[in-house]
């Protein structure tokens, strides 16, 4: 849970930006993303595999262009 504290002579909108960046960085709203629906364990394979394929295609042409 992500807790901010108003500070002295803090406005409103810089506690609101402290407060995002914090959640951003403790990760819970692409927890709760991915989570929203079950992924069984072959499908997660699968994506990753295709993930995989992607970077190794975007290295290898970023190689030949260099």
């Amino acid at each position: 849970m992500a807790i901010v504290v108003l500070r002295n002579n803090e406005s409103q909108d810089q506690l609101l930006k402290r407060f995002r960046k914090k959640v951003v960085k403790s990760g819970v709203l692409s927890t709760v993303r991915r989570k929203r629906w079950f992924v069984s364990k072959s499908e997660l394979r699968r994506m990753e595999r295709k993930k995989a394929i992607r970077r190794i295609k975007r290295r290898m042409s970023k190689g030949g262009e260099e």
